[in-house]
C-alpha cells in the first residue's frame, strides 16, 4: 500500500507517521517539503503531487487551524481548508484512492447539551468552522472514496497545548480562571492516528462495493468543560510531581464572556461516536486516560 500523508509535522500528522508506517510505503510531506509539494496554499501543485505519486490512500492532516486568525484572513482559511481538500478529492477520484480528511466540531452551532450526530444540521459560528464545512462538502460532492473524521479539543505531547499552558500557569499563579460553559472531550493526537490506521486497514480489506465512505465523529469517551479539564490536569500533575513548586491554590470557573476572542466558540462540542465504533469495531477510551498518559510523559524526570 502507498500512502501520501500531508501535514506531517502537525500534532496529528506527527503521530500518523508512526501509526501508518506498518501499513506500507508512506510519503510524508509538509508545506516546507522539497521532495514534492505538500503545501495546501498551492492546490494545483498539491494535486499533481498526488497524481504523480499514485497513492492508494491520501491522508490530509494539514489545515488552517488558527481559529481567531482565520477571522481576519478568510480567503487564506478557505484556500487551505476547502480549496486544497477539493483538489485532493479530485486527485483521489481520478486515482481510485481513498481520501482521509479531518474536520471539526466547529461545523455545528454549539447549542444544546446532547452530543452531535454526524447527520445533524451544520451551522458554523466562525470562519474556521465555515471553511472546514466547505471542505467536507467538496470531498463528499467529488464522489471519491473518503473518510472524514470530525474531532475536537485535540492535544499532543509534542508542541504547545492547553494542558501544558495550565501546568505553566499553575507554577506562576495562585489563582487561575478557566471557562466552565464549553463542553467537549480532550482527544489525543495519538488516539486519532491509531483509529485512522485501524479504519484504513478495515476499509482496504473490504470489497470495493462495500467501502464505507462518509463522515465519522472521533473523540475520546466522556465529556468535561475546560475548567474540568484544567482541574484534572493540575490534580494529576501534583500527584505525579509533588516536589514541584506549584503555586496554584484555586482554579476558578468563569463564563466564556470573561474572555474576548475574535471568533465565537461553540458551547457544546460533544460528539457522538457510536457510528465510528460500530463501523470499525472500536471502543474509544475515556478522555482522562489519554490526558494522564500525556502528563506522565511530559512530567517524567529527564
Amino acid at each position: 500500500m502507498k500512502i501520501l500523508l500531508l501535514g506531517k509535522n502537525g500534532q496529528v500528522g506527527w503521530e500518523l507517521q508512526r501509526s501508518l508506517a506498518p501499513l506500507g510505503e508512506v510519503l510524508a510531506l509538509d508545506r516546507h517539503s522539497t521532495r514534492a509539494c505538500g503545501d495546501l496554499s498551492r492546490p494545483h501543485e498539491l494535486m499533481q503531487t498526488a497524481l504523480n505519486y499514485r497513492p492508494d490512500v491520501i491522508v490530509n492532516a494539514a489545515a488552517h487551524t488558527a481559529v481567531d486568525q482565520a477571522e481576519g484572513e478568510p480567503e487564506l482559511a478557505r484556500l487551505l481548508n476547502a480549496t486544497a481538500p477539493a483538489a485532493l478529492a479530485e486527485a483521489a477520484q481520478q486515482l481510485g484512492a481513498l481520501l482521509v480528511h479531518y474536520s471539526t466540531d466547529y461545523v455545528f452551532n454549539g447549542e444544546g447539551q446532547v452530543p452531535w450526530q454526524e447527520s445533524d444540521v451544520t451551522a458554523p459560528l466562525n470562519v474556521y468552522g465555515q471553511t472546514k464545512r466547505e471542505g467536507e462538502l467538496a470531498i463528499v460532492n467529488s464522489g471519491c472514496q473518503h473518510l472524514i473524521f470530525r474531532t475536537s479539543w485535540v492535544y499532543a505531547s509534542k508542541g504547545a497545548n492547553f494542558a501544558k499552558t495550565m501546568l505553566r500557569l499553575a507554577r506562576e499563579r495562585e489563582r487561575l480562571t478557566v471557562i466552565d460553559d464549553q463542553f467537549g472531550a480532550p482527544t489525543g493526537a495519538d488516539l486519532i492516528a491509531d483509529v485512522t490506521a485501524q479504519a484504513i486497514r478495515h476499509v482496504c480489506a473490504l470489497p470495493v462495493q462495500s467501502v464505507h465512505s462518509g463522515i465519522f465523529h472521533l473523540v475520546a469517551a466522556g465529556q468535561t468543560s475546560w475548567h474540568g479539564y484544567a482541574s484534572h490536569v493540575i490534580e494529576i500533575a501534583k500527584r505525579l510531581r509533588p516536589e514541584s513548586e506549584w503555586r496554584v491554590q484555586e482554579v476558578a470557573p468563569v463564563p466564556s464572556s470573561a474572555f474576548v476572542t475574535a471568533a465565537q466558540r461553540p458551547h457544546n462540542s460533544r460528539l457522538a461516536t457510536a457510528r465510528l465504533e460500530a463501523t470499525f469495531g472500536l471502543r474509544l477510551p475515556a478522555w482522562q486516560d489519554g490526558v494522564e498518559r500525556m502528563l506522565a510523559e511530559i512530567l517524567s524526570p529527564s
